[in-house]
């Protein structure tokens, strides 16, 4: 999910600021495991140190074994976190919450509303600084051309995970086509709504009120 580069949010009561490795919101990451809360954790952590390099000294200039020693882990961990530089960038901490909360959504919401429902939950759960940290991820991705053609290629692993997520809140196979072009469509209307948020030159755009409007628009049929 792609935060707008102004990095305007919706305000949540109680928001402060968090030590590294603690990003999410506090009461989402109780539904996950300990195990994934842990990887999650130290993911974020690693994530944290590679993102203020990266603002320090460029993207193509800094290297894993610089990253690894500011997160004080070996080389070996960071690829146990992750395979490349490129994921450290484009791994997203708020994905395993937003789909904890999906799974956690009434039976009787829509898909389209029990989307709506975890990415306000989640989003509005960020605090200021993790929200600004989102902002800076997302710029990177889209201003170094490798991030974005990487970003591009894991679409279609995008589609597949979404697809299963939406068989079984349906009771349908993640290869029912219909299941798999509803999923394609979400996932497309998601990055318009990436790639809008990073084109706006006034700086006003919400994305969080955009979003609400695309999810509007795919549920009237996607109208012109």
């Amino acid at each position: 999910m792609q935060p707008d580069d102004k990095g305007e949010r919706p305000q949540a009561s109680g928001s402060s600021a968090r030590a590294p490795g603690d990003r999410g919101p506090a009461a989402l990451p109780e539904k996950l495991g300990l195990r994934e809360r842990k990887k999650l954790k130290t993911r974020t952590a690693i994530q944290e140190h590679a993102m203020r390099l990266f603002h320090e000294q460029g993207y193509d200039a800094t290297t894993i074994e610089q990253i690894a020693a500011a997160a004080e882990v070996s080389p070996s961990t960071f690829f146990r976190y992750f395979p490349t530089k490129e994921d450290v960038v484009l791994f997203d901490a708020t994905d395993p919450l937003m789909f904890a909360s999906f799974e956690e959504q009434p039976p009787e919401l829509s898909v389209v509303e029990a989307l709506k429902r975890s990415f306000h939950e989640v989003y509005a759960g960020l605090s200021p600084e993790e929200f600004a940290s989102q902002v800076e991820r997302q710029q990177l991705i889209r201003t170094v051309p490798e991030l974005r053609g990487r970003m591009l290629d894991d679409l279609v692993g995008a589609i597949d995970m979404l697809a299963q997520m939406v068989a079984r809140r349906v009771g349908r196979s993640a290869d029912d086509i219909a299941v798999r072009s509803f999923s394609g469509a979400l996932i497309g209307m998601i990055m318009g709504v990436f790639l809008a948020a990073g084109n706006t030159l006034t700086g006003e755009l919400d994305y969080i009120k955009l979003f609400d409007e695309t999810m509007a628009q795919l549920e009237a049929g996607l109208p012109l």
